[in-house]
């Protein structure tokens, strides 16, 4: 090789090296002049415009630079919640039972003191409290709760200190990083937890026969107590409502961690607006008891499809019974959305609003028939 090209080679990697590092220093300023905004003083200044041949300059003058993270906390930390729940006791053939203490987390979301936690937090609550990031405790009342969703609105007594605000959920992307805030175990008020967002659109399922769809993923540490906690972006904005995690698989005993699930805030601003409004939120109802028909189960039985569910009891005055549903007939479509293993019926169904006039696609036998339904509506309290 020629001491020319030696030279020209020499020359292209001190080239590259200048413009990663410019890359680099247009990167970390988006950041620092953000955060020196609020101190007005300047943190960070690139020289130049780099040349081919020029060499970026980073000067760092501010010696009390706060992270990102420290500055996101320090806006939504006084928004977090620990909530505190009073189950009644149960009545046994020993006599009746202590009441008992549960907890959970929350997150303040309007000046008017309504706040987020899960359904499963409060469920069957006789008297709910909250304590605030100070350690102050204040009484509430459970405006509704959606169980489908895990999602409970609280109203707060007397003056909140903060309130958070909502992110569009639907912007996040995997390897983003995000805060997960909440009271493990009951304890441990305000932990915080940082991890990323490790998957979007993900679905648990959570009862028998309806999964939770559009959850975040993330390997934010979450225990037991966070529950209901918001999950934050670095701009401060709740991206979701930390509902579960997930510790094994039900085929096998090898442990899982970091495998944390929250609501996606877009579905949890539906929700928790309608509850403030209404009391309560509405979702399409259909009038029958059911059961699940999947492909074992179909073998055993012999029946003519894999999926679907198998009409138990069409209630009397339902909209399933003005569309001539029997007992014993197989819903295997709803609308355009077949029962499958990637469709639930539930799921499938409330894609439709109570009022909605939908297509049921159902066998009868050896038939295969459709019926025309205007879905009723039933509000989760």
């Amino acid at each position: 090789m020629s001491w020319k090209k030696v030279l020209y080679a020499l020359l292209i990697v001190v080239v590259a090296g200048a413009s990663a590092l410019a890359g680099a220093a247009a990167g970390g300023a988006v950041v620092y002049q953000y955060l020196n905004s609020k101190s007005g003083s300047t943190a960070i200044r690139v020289e130049a415009e780099p040349a081919m041949d020029e060499v970026t300059t980073i000067q760092v003058s501010n010696t009390d630079i706060e992270t990102t993270i420290t500055a996101t906390l320090k806006e939504v930390g006084p928004a977090v919640i620990t909530v505190v729940a009073i189950l009644p006791g149960q009545q046994t053939i020993f006599g009746r039972t202590a009441d008992q203490r549960v907890s959970g987390s929350g997150v303040i979301i309007s000046p008017e003191g309504y706040a987020l936690t899960n359904h499963h937090v409060v469920e069957g609550a006789r008297s709910v409290m909250v304590i605030l990031a100070d350690g102050s405790e204040r009484q509430a009342s459970i405006r509704g709760t959606d169980p489908y969703a895990d999602l409970a609105v609280l109203e707060i007594e007397g003056e909140v200190p903060a309130y958070a605000r909502f992110g569009n959920s639907d912007l996040l992307e995997p390897g983003e990083t995000v805060i997960a805030i909440g009271s493990p175990l009951g304890e441990f008020m305000n932990t915080v937890t940082v991890g990323v967002v490790s998957a979007t659109g993900r679905s648990i399922q959570q009862s028998a026969g309806y999964q939770i769809e559009n959850l975040i993923q993330t390997d934010a540490a979450i225990n037991s107590g966070n529950s209901g906690g918001p999950l934050v972006n670095l701009a401060g904005e709740i991206v979701g409502i930390n509902t579960l995690v997930v510790r094994g698989s039900n085929s096998g005993s090898a442990p899982a961690e970091g495998l944390g699930f929250a609501v996606a805030s877009n579905t949890v601003r539906r929700v928790a607006e309608q509850i403030i409004e209404k009391g309560f939120f509405s979702r399409p109802y259909l009038g029958i008891s059911w059961s699940l028909i999947y492909p074992n189960l179909a073998r055993i039985y012999d029946l003519p499809v894999e999926w679907g569910v198998y009409v138990n009891e069409v209630y009397r005055g339902t909209p399933a019974a003005a569309a001539g549903l029997r007992s014993g007939d197989i819903i295997t479509r709803v609308g355009d959305v077949p029962i499958d293993a990637d469709h639930t019926f539930l799921n499938a169904l409330f894609n439709f609003e109570p009022g909605d006039t939908i297509t049921l696609e159902f066998v009868r036998g050896n038939e295969t028939l459709q019926t025309q339904v205007t879905l009723g509506e039933a509000a989760s309290r």
